[in-house]
C-alpha cells in the first residue's frame, strides 16, 4: 500500500535563526559603513545614496514607487528628493498623467555623481574580498544568492546564476562521502551509518565503473562543488538504471541544479538503452521526492525501517523511459 504525505508545515523561527539574522545584519552594516555620517565617504547618506540608486536604475520613476519600494515613509522621501534636488542631482516633474505625483530624473551631475558612488562601492567590496579565496568567493556569493531568495527577493530566485555539469574527477568521491555525511547529519540527524553506505556505494562505483552504462554528474560554480548525482547498473534487474546519492548544498538551492541532475539522468539512461531508472529514498526527503515527482517518477512501494539511527519509512520510485 502506497501514501503520499503533504509537506509539513513550516516552523516558527527558531530563537537561533532570528539571533543570526540580527548578529550578522549588526556586523554587515559595521562592515559597510552603514551607520557612518557620509556613506562611502561621500557627503551622502546612505539613504540618499540608496534613493539615487533607485532614480538611476529606473527609467523616470514615480516617487511614489522608490518609497514604496525602500519602504521610506512619504514625508521622509519627500525630505530626501528636496536635498537632493537643491544639490542639483535630481529633478522633480509633475506626471502628466496624475498631477498628484512626481517623476523624478538624474541631472548631469547627478548621473556624474551616481558613476562615481557605484565605483567607489566596487571598490569597497573588491578591498573586502580582495584576501580571499575564490573558492570562498562562490560560496559567498552563492550563500547570498539564496538568503535573497529565502526572504523574497523575486529578481535573485528568477536569475540563473551560471554553473556547469561534469564527470568525476580525482578528490570528487571524497567530497561526495564527506558532504553526504555532513549535511544529512545537520539537517537530519543520521548517524555515521549512513556516511558509511554512501562510502561504499562511491566505492563500488570505482571499483565496477562502467562509462558506457555508468554516469556520475559534478555540479560545480566558479571552481566549486556544489552538487552531485550518479546513475549506476541494477545489479538484479537487466534494462534498469539505478539514480543514486543526489545531493545539492544548501547555498546552491534553488537554482534548479536538482532538477538538471535529475534530468540528466533520463537523458543519460535513454541513450544507454535502460527502459526504467528506479531509485530508493526516505519519505521525510520532501525536496528530492517533489523533484522525482516533477520528473514523471512514480511511487511504488514503501516500508518502514530502522536506519542511520532513526525510523524512517523508505521508498521505492521509477521512471519509465
Amino acid at each position: 500500500m502506497t501514501h503520499q504525505q503533504a509537506p509539513p508545515a513550516p516552523e516558527p523561527p527558531s530563537a537561533d535563526a532570528v539571533a543570526a539574522v540580527r548578529g550578522f545584519s549588526r556586523f554587515y552594516t559595521r562592515v559597510i559603513g552603514a551607520l557612518d555620517e557620509g556613506h562611502l565617504s561621500s557627503p551622502f547618506s546612505l539613504a540618499e545614496v540608496r534613493v539615487l540608486y533607485e532614480v538611476a536604475h529606473r527609467d523616470l520613476p514615480y516617487a511614489s514607487d522608490i518609497g514604496r519600494d525602500l519602504r521610506l515613509d512619504a514625508g521622509y522621501l519627500s525630505r530626501l528628493l528636496r536635498t537632493l534636488e537643491e544639490r542639483g542631482l535630481v529633478v522633480r516633474t509633475p506626471s502628466p498623467s496624475d498631477g498628484r505625483q512626481s517623476l523624478i530624473a538624474l541631472t548631469v551631475v547627478g548621473r556624474t555623481t551616481v558613476d562615481d558612488l557605484e565605483a567607489r562601492a566596487n571598490a569597497a567590496v573588491a578591498s573586502l574580498l580582495a584576501t580571499r579565496t575564490a573558492a570562498e568567493c562562490a560560496r559567498l556569493s552563492l550563500a547570498l544568492r539564496s538568503a535573497s531568495v529565502v526572504l523574497g527577493d523575486t529578481a535573485a530566485a528568477n536569475s540563473q546564476p551560471p554553473y556547469l555539469l561534469r564527470a568525476h574527477g580525482p578528490g570528487d568521491m571524497g567530497w561526495v562521502i564527506a558532504r553526504h555525511g555532513v549535511l544529512y547529519a545537520d539537517e537530519y540527524q543520521w548517524d555515521s551509518t549512513f556516511e558509511a553506505l554512501v562510502a561504499r556505494i562511491a566505492a563500488d562505483f570505482i571499483d565496477h565503473f562502467d562509462a558506457a552504462r555508468e554516469h556520475c554528474w559534478i555540479a560545480e560554480r566558479d571552481g566549486v562543488n556544489v552538487g552531485c548525482v550518479f546513475l549506476v547498473k541494477h545489479p538484479d534487474r537487466d534494462g534498469v538504471a539505478k539514480l543514486r546519492m543526489l545531493l545539492v548544498e544548501p547555498e546552491a538551492r534553488g537554482l534548479g541544479i536538482g532538477k538538471r541532475l535529475v534530468d540528466e539522468c533520463t537523458r543519460f539512461a535513454r541513450r544507454s538503452g535502460y527502459h526504467t531508472i528506479s531509485l530508493w529514498t526516505n519519505d521525510i526527503l520532501v525536496g528530492a521526492r517533489q523533484i522525482y515527482q516533477r520528473a514523471g517518477y512514480r511511487l511504488m512501494s514503501e516500508d518502514a525501517h530502522h536506519s542511520f539511527g532513526h525510523d524512517l519509512v523508505g521508498q521505492y520510485w521509477e521512471l519509465a523511459l
